[in-house]
């Protein structure tokens, strides 16, 4: 008698934990790479708009530098329009920082930082009820506010600084004399470097540079 053959039934079974581990470790890979890249793009995205606040804000401060005056003398000596030699001002020669009771806008380029030695300072930011300095405008509002305290729009310059430094160009030679000028005052600024430096987040790329040059021509004022 012939025995027919029965086909094999297979087991059926499950995931095993070996399995299940490797698939959570892959799954896990997987879904940290995508939020790596999710927040890579949304940081891009905020970075460009933080960067052209900060190009706006630094390219406004240098408008306000470049249509400074640069007199050989302070603009409320007699001579400022006429001055052409050193010794010549009536009474005030220019030299760095403001004179007593000057203030923004100042009526010189000279008088936005105290000294040339080229060292950073917040030239446009004025202490806050809480001490912080806050860059402000040439009104005194402070930047991204309203005169009367509101946001203006949407706009955050929450984390914006601003630094200035403005550095004499070859103080030892600057008209071609050949002879030493003065380390602060009259022929010494002849020609003076503006470096503004924007600064709108921690990373070490999160700044915006200008720099600008201001030369003192005949008959040496602006």
């Amino acid at each position: 008698m012939r025995t027919i053959s029965q086909p094999r039934v297979r087991r059926l079974r499950g995931l095993t934990i070996i399995e299940l581990v490797i698939f959570m470790v892959i799954v896990g890979v997987a879904a940290a790479g995508i939020l790596g890249v999710i927040n890579l793009t949304n940081r891009n995205n905020t970075d460009p708009a933080r960067r052209k606040q900060a190009m706006l804000v630094a390219e406004a401060y240098m408008e306000e530098l470049q249509q400074a005056q640069m007199t050989y003398c302070d603009p409320a000596d007699a001579n400022a329009a006429t001055v052409t030699a050193v010794g010549g001002c009536n009474s005030i020669p220019e030299a760095f920082g403001p004179e007593a009771g000057n203030t923004r806008p100042f009526d010189n380029l000279n008088d936005y930082v105290p000294n040339a030695s080229g060292s950073a300072v917040r030239a446009f930011a004025v202490a806050d009820s809480s001490g912080t300095l806050v860059d402000r405008d040439v009104a005194g509002n402070a930047l991204g506010v309203n005169a009367v305290g509101g946001k203006l729009g949407n706009v955050s310059m929450s984390g914006i600084t601003t630094t200035l430094s403005i550095s004499k160009v070859n103080p030892a030679n600057a008209l071609g004399t050949g002879t030493a000028l003065s380390s602060s005052t009259e022929d010494g600024m002849a020609i003076l470097q503006i470096t503004l430096v924007v600064t709108y987040g921690s990373g070490a790329n999160d700044f915006v540079r200008l720099d600008g040059y201001r030369t003192r021509y005949a008959p040496r004022a602006r």
